[in-house]
């Protein structure tokens, strides 16, 4: 009985001492500028297009959702760089509390309306 306690108690702490670990690697965010993510410059100024929200993410992977941080079609993105996997590493401000999130969201709903500074 000792032994089935130590096993169950040594199982379910293993499992919850190494998940962590493992999805770390999983989401951490593609370094900017690097061959994976280039860095957009100037950096341009996009608006969400499609239906519902886009939802935010802390690395360029699905499993990495941010929870409960989304934009909505017509919101404001400024995006700094892009993956070739259809990923935009991106920062939205709130116009009405001036709060600001920075993040991946999928590419495929953005529409560039301009740049944030001159064309180099």
């Amino acid at each position: 009985m000792v032994v089935v306690r130590f096993l169950f108690a040594f199982t379910v702490w293993g499992a919850v001492a190494l998940t962590p670990a493992l999805a770390e690697p999983l989401c951490k965010e593609s370094e900017l500028g690097g061959k994976d993510a280039p860095v957009l410059s100037p950096p341009t100024v996009n608006l969400v297009t499609g239906a519902g929200r886009l939802q935010f993410y802390s690395a360029p992977n699905p499993a990495c959702a941010m929870n409960r941080i989304f934009v909505i079609p017509e919101d404001e993105l400024i995006a700094y760089g892009q993956t070739d996997g259809g990923w935009a590493s991106v920062m939205y401000s709130n116009p009405r509390t001036g709060n600001a999130v920075s993040g991946w969201v999928r590419s495929a709903r953005l529409k560039e309306t301009g740049t944030v500074g001159p064309k180099q």
